[in-house]
Order: structure tokens, then C-alpha cells, then sequence
């Protein structure tokens, strides 16, 4: 396989999609040689099938606010591949999304997916709505509206949606009420739902917890121990606050949080209330992380900047794709950090996932260290089929063998001849490897 090639063609086809391009060469560039051991791959045109999805669905989402008036808002659901199973992936309400980010995000969702050990293929959706300034009627209405469409796409055994940005326990409700009044059907077609109706144990907390089981394993490996350690995190969202409420449990102190007017930092540590508060905040429906400051003498807002300037032992991205750039890379290394790892989505440029690798620090990329949450939403799936609930104890546990595994495989694949582990290499050959080989075994479909 000649990477140039195949990133020239797309980038021909698909030139005004970034996200999804910086998506593709990172994992295309990461498997070349591996590839390249399997002719077999090159005859059936694997690469070639894998970088363009299965299919895309497109569609208008007209609504009304409380005032009577029509709103129009585009919605999507990339169903990227199913080779290993049914679509499973997220949906994003934020004006941010476009088809380049629905793309990049259902292509990382196939290798995440395959890392957990679950059978759940690739997929990703959203709208280009925006929940700030709305009133709950308002964000029922849109849910409602969206669902109408996308009900034609989805099912237990085809397509079942999660939460991601902006869709939290709330949207999950409205959408599912609606399917549930369009098809009269009671099923496990969404995961993130509530526990009076289907949901599972932990999962608010899943990606959160499941990034610190594996960081804690990137340490271990290592021989260092997260007890008494200082993270950097981004964010203020649920991804945030499980992260913190699981790094302080294990003995660490979160001296950050962050929001797009600025960041928190809290000498003290954030924990206990302060972290409850991040749920406040983000039930406020505003993207702003100033009023902490407000709130809990001691912390400082630094409005306008990034937490990468602060000083810690481990950096952990928690917010969104792309957050932490070249010159933020820079900052972190000059602190000689002992850990870096992408919880959100891609949340590191190339450039500086490059800086990271070259530098020989120890850093993971987002489809491994985040793949709790989707993790979790496969155990929900699981005891919808069963109609069991598990306990917390279960699914902690389950979640913990996951996280276990996904943690062997990068080390499995990423071990460099000096002892590095590459984990961005690993999770990507990993990945790749699952998918491709349920791929060969299916035929030219």
C-alpha cells in the first residue's frame, strides 16, 4: 500500500473534510507495514473499503421553539462499517457538526469498537443543533423531530445510537420516546438510557472511569504509581467529571477543568462537591466554566486560555477533537510530564501526536483510552437482550477486563524494538487487524 496514493485520492474526493482526513493518514500511516505482510488485504481492496463508509444518511430537521417559529437543522447518521457487527456510535447535538466530523468520528468509532472485544461495528450521528439558551420543550421538540428520521435507519440489531456531545440523559429519553411511539416497539435501540428503562450501571461515568483504568495501566507498566500525582483535564462535560471522580478515587489530584471561555485552576483539587458542581454546569446548558471560580474560593479562571500551561503530572484531553495543538504539545513536554492521553475524540492535532511519539512519551490516543463509554454501551446492549440489570460491581468489573484487554492489545502491537510502546500504533494495527480479517472472511460486500 502506498499511503501517499490512497491519501491523495481522497483528499481529491474529499478535500473539504479535514477532520476525516487527519482521521484516515493517522491510522493509514500507523498500519502501513503491517498491511503490507498481507497481500490478500491489497487484493481485496480492504484499505479502499474501510475509508469510505457503508453509508451516509443525510436529512432536514424542521422543528418549532416556544415562540411558534420554524427552525431547520441538518442531521446525519455515518454508518462507517459493520464487519463485526451492528452500527454503534454516538450522536452529537453541537453547531460544530458537519459530515467532515460525523465522518472522522464513525471512521475512530470501527477501531475503538473492535479494541473493546464487543461485536459492534462503526458508526457515528448528530445535528448541528444547539442546546444553549433552549428550554426543555424546545430540546424535546428537536429530539423528536430528528427521531423521526432517523428511526428509519436504526434497530438492536442494525444501528443502536448513543450519547455524545450534547446529548446526554435527557435527549436519550425524548428520542427514545419518540422511536418507542413511531415503530411500538420497546427495544434496546439506544444506549445511555435511564435505569427505570433499559439503561446500565456506570454508564454516565464510563468513559471517564474507563480512561483512568487504562492510564492507571499505562503507569503500571511503568512501575509508577497514580497516587499523589497532579492531571491536567479539559473540559467540564461528563467525560470530564467521571475522569476526575475516578482519578481522585485512585489517589490523584485533578488541578484543572476547562470550557471554550477558559479554564479552571484549582490548587486544591477539584473532588467532592467541586466535582458534583461540573455536573451544574453542564446541566446550566451554557458552554462556559467561569462560574466555578465564583464558587469555590481558592481557584482561579484563566479566561480565554488552555490548562496545557499549567503544570502537571499527567494531561488528559476531555472536551473535544483537536483541543490540544503543536505549541500546547511544546508547553506539556517542557514539564516532563509523566503521562498524556486523548480522552475526547482525536482531541490532539497531528502535529502534536507527532511531538508526543517522537519525544518518546508516553502517550494514547482516544480510541483506546475512551473506549469505556462505548464499552459500557455494549453492556447495555447485552442486558437489554438478556432483559437482565447488572450491578455496578458487574459492570465495574466487566468494564475494568475491557480496559484490561484494550491495554494488552496496544502493548501487543505498539512495542517498539528500544521498549517504547507506541500506543498510538497499537490501537490502530489492533483495530485494523480485527476488522479487516471479519471483513476478508465476509466477502466483497
Amino acid at each position: 500500500m502506498e499511503v501517499e496514493n490512497v491519501l491523495k485520492g481522497l483528499e481529491w474526493k474529499h478535500s473539504n473534510e479535514p477532520e476525516f482526513l487527519q482521521a484516515v493518514k493517522e491510522v493509514l500511516i500507523s498500519i502501513k507495514d503491517v498491511y503490507n505482510q498481507h497481500p490478500e488485504f491489497e487484493r481485496a481492496k480492504i484499505i479502499e473499503r474501510l475509508v469510505e463508509p457503508e453509508r451516509v444518511h443525510m436529512f432536514r430537521v424542521p422543528w418549532v421553539d416556544d415562540r411558534g417559529e420554524v427552525h431547520v437543522n441538518t442531521g446525519y447518521r455515518v454508518q462507517f462499517n459493520s464487519a463485526i457487527g451492528p452500527y454503534k456510535g454516538g450522536l452529537r447535538f453541537h453547531p460544530s457538526v458537519n459530515i467532515s466530523i460525523m465522518k472522522f468520528l464513525g471512521f475512530e468509532q470501527t477501531f475503538k469498537n473492535a479494541l473493546t472485544t464487543l461485536p459492534m461495528g462503526g458508526a457515528k450521528g448528530g445535528a448541528d443543533f444547539s442546546l444553549r439558551g433552549r428550554s426543555s420543550n424546545e430540546v424535546m421538540r428537536f429530539c423528536q423531530a430528528f427521531m423521526q428520521e432517523l428511526y428509519k435507519y436504526i434497530g438492536p440489531d442494525e444501528d443502536v445510537p448513543a450519547g455524545d456531545i450534547g446529548v446526554g440523559g435527557r435527549e436519550i429519553g425524548y428520542l427514545f420516546g419518540e422511536y418507542k411511539k413511531l415503530t411500538h416497539q420497546f427495544q434496546g435501540v439506544l444506549t445511555g438510557k435511564g435505569m427505570e428503562w433499559g439503561g446500565s450501571i456506570l454508564r454516565p461515568e464510563a468513559t471517564g472511569f474507563g480512561a483512568l483504568y487504562f492510564v492507571n495501566q499505562m503507569l503500571q507498566e511503568h512501575d509508577i504509581d497514580i497516587k499523589g500525582k497532579t492531571i491536567a483535564v479539559s473540559g467540564f462535560g461528563n467525560v470530564a467529571w467521571g475522569a476526575v471522580k475516578k482519578a481522585t478515587e485512585l489517589g490523584a489530584k485533578v488541578i484543572t477543568i476547562s470550557g471554550p471561555d477558559g479554564y479552571i485552576y484549582d490548587p486544591d483539587g477539584i473532588q467532592g462537591e467541586k466535582n458534583e458542581y461540573m455536573l451544574e454546569l453542564r446541566a446550566s446548558g451554557n458552554d462556559v466554566c467561569q462560574p466555578y471560580e465564583d464558587e469555590f474560593k481558592g481557584s482561579k479562571f484563566f479566561a480565554g486560555k488552555k490548562p496545557w500551561e499549567q503544570k502537571a503530572d499527567i494531561y488528559l484531553t476531555c472536551a473535544t477533537q483537536n483541543e490540544l495543538n503543536g505549541d500546547d504539545a511544546d508547553r506539556i513536554l517542557a514539564n516532563h510530564p509523566l503521562c498524556v492521553a486523548e480522552v475526547s475524540n482525536m482531541g490532539c492535532t497531528a502535529e502534536a501526536v507527532e511531538k508526543f511519539v517522537a519525544a518518546k512519551a508516553l502517550f494514547a490516543p482516544g480510541k483506546a483510552v475512551n473506549a469505556g463509554g462505548v464499552a459500557t454501551s455494549g453492556l447495555e446492549m447485552t442486558q437489554n437482550s438478556m432483559r437482565l440489570h447488572w450491578s455496578s460491581d458487574e459492570v465495574d468489573e466487566k468494564l475494568h477486563y475491557i480496559m484490561h484487554s484494550i491495554h494488552g492489545q496496544c502493548v501487543k502491537y505498539g512495542r517498539q524494538p528500544d521498549g517504547y510502546v507506541d500506543y498510538v500504533r497499537g490501537a490502530n494495527v489492533a483495530g485494523f487487524m480485527k476488522v479487516a480479517n471479519a471483513m476478508m472472511a465476509q466477502g466483497i460486500v
